[in-house]
């Protein structure tokens, strides 16, 4: 997947361009890799009421999902150029484990001044929150 490495960062770098965050003035823009091939982009949607905001990386899941792909591969996002590692709060991190593809999924997190972290999902997620087939408790 590291070879979609640069597209993908490039993607969300002209995502994070087109965020709304007049509350926190921190735009956050991803790119996703659907299994299809195809590239889903996203941007942070603030709102006054703050827990009705919305991260890029979820925005851009979701337009994959509501687009007919129901997995990705890979996903870059990108945070302000503070000199910190953006990676995904625990809601998006939740969202990729339900929506990720078999294997090793990268996560590149990437700021306007071209560094660039390498992580993966696993390092991220390594427990996330499953339901049993069934919705039945998974210790019965």
């Amino acid at each position: 997947m590291d070879e979609y490495r640069d597209l993908l960062v490039n993607k969300a770098l002209e995502a994070r361009e087109n965020a709304y965050c007049p509350y926190s003035g921190y735009s956050v823009g991803a790119a996703v890799m659907g299994e299809n091939g195809t590239v889903y982009t996203g941007c942070n949607v603030e709102n006054a009421s703050y827990g009705m905001t919305v991260c890029a990386e979820r925005v851009a899941l979701f337009k994959m999902v509501s687009e007919g792909c129901r997995k990705f591969t890979a996903i870059a996002v990108a945070t302000a150029d503070d000199g910190t590692d953006g990676v995904p709060c625990l809601a998006c991190r939740q969202v990729m484990s339900e929506l990720r593809a078999a294997g090793e999924v990268p996560v590149y997190d990437c700021d306007p001044s071209g560094r660039v972290f390498r992580h993966t999902l696993d390092e991220l997620a390594p427990l996330p929150f499953t339901l049993s087939d069934g919705g039945e408790d998974a210790d019965e």
